[in-house]
């Protein structure tokens, strides 16, 4: 064979083979894996921890055991122990039932606004905010027809109230005065607005006629049966429509206004603020939480303070310096 065939045949082998080599290569490398993204839901949880420690801090150095009360940990986004809710209490139709119906709408939402901050200074350690306490079911000393001795508000009204509230970025609480009705049948009214994340309930045992009196000829009464019905409602309610627990606040100044405390039950969806009512002097105001309040804990404390019945004469409204030596701190305060 002449050199310049041997030459041609070895450059035609060597072509031959890096070739292959080349298709064998690609043969066998390894095909890129697919991954399938996986989103997981984030899990919020509560840290019980962080919670217990600020229950300790709102009873205050109390050492009976009453407090903090040992009730079931709320569901993640629950509004206490970490807010103070600082609210204004009225009615539209009405400039003596409050200062949420007395004043314009200017003046009063920047009054609350100034309260609030008051209260943010007096305690830095808890946020501190507005809320708009709106009687949406007011009792009455005559009984139209069928009403049960009371009146349910148009819902127009209930809408006005969560546009201003909406306007300070505030919560809302929608009260219910059954007068001869019952909490079952008044706060099934109110489904709609309570299924809102941030629409909460009040219920007045003053004005709960169990004797069938007329509201107002004497101080009413609720047991733990009716405001268990609020709470199991709020719990349905919120379990159903996936809320943030709700807060339920029950006024009291008496004993009998709230019978068989012990057998109230909050719930993870729902906390239960037993609101100190009643008008008066700093000492008589003591005496009744000393007496309603401190004494049959339930789960958190509220405070109720009157612009004029707790400044007549020589007396003077309590301060949130003053009320945050209480035992336990109120976390809720209602300004009338």
């Amino acid at each position: 064979m002449s050199v310049a065939k041997y030459t041609l045949l070895l450059l035609s082998l060597l072509v031959l083979t890096s070739s292959c080599n080349q298709s064998q290569s690609k043969e066998n490398k390894p095909a890129k894996a697919k991954v399938d993204t996986v989103k997981v839901a984030k899990v919020i949880t509560l840290d019980t921890v962080d919670y217990q420690k600020r229950m300790v801090a709102l009873s205050n150095g109390d050492t009976t055991g009453k407090w903090p009360v040992k009730t079931v940990h709320p569901l993640p986004g629950a509004l206490l122990p970490y807010k103070r809710i600082i609210a204004f209490y009225g009615n539209l139709y009405s400039k003596r039932m409050g200062i949420l119906g007395e004043l314009p709408k200017t003046e009063m939402l920047n009054k609350l606004k100034e309260e609030v901050a008051l209260w943010k200074a007096a305690d830095s350690t808890v946020e501190t905010v507005p809320a708009l306490h709106y009687i949406a079911v007011t009792a009455q000393g005559k009984n139209g027809s069928g009403s049960n001795y009371r009146l349910r508000m148009p819902f127009k009204q209930i809408d006005t109230v969560m546009a201003w509230a909406k306007e300070i970025d505030a919560l809302v609480f929608l009260d219910v005065q059954v007068g001869h009705s019952t909490v079952k049948e008044e706060i099934a009214t109110l489904t709609d607005y309570l299924k809102l994340p941030n629409v909460h309930l009040g219920i007045d045992p003053e004005f709960s006629m169990k004797g069938g009196e007329v509201p107002g000829a004497k101080i009413g009464t609720m047991s733990a049966t009716d405001i268990n019905d609020a709470i199991n409602f709020l719990t349905t309610l919120v379990t159903e429509n996936n809320l943030p627990p709700k807060v339920l606040v029950v006024h009291r100044f008496t004993k009998k206004m709230i019978t068989d405390y012990d057998q109230i039950k909050p719930t993870a969806q729902v906390q239960v603020v037993i609101d100190m009512d009643g008008f008066g002097s700093k000492e008589l105001k003591k005496a009744t939480w000393m007496r309603t309040i401190y004494p049959e804990p339930v789960q958190f404390t509220g405070f109720k303070l009157f612009y004029k019945n707790d400044n007549e004469g020589n007396a003077e409204m309590y301060t949130p310096q003053e009320l945050l030596q209480f035992t336990p701190k109120p976390i809720y305060i209602q300004y009338q």
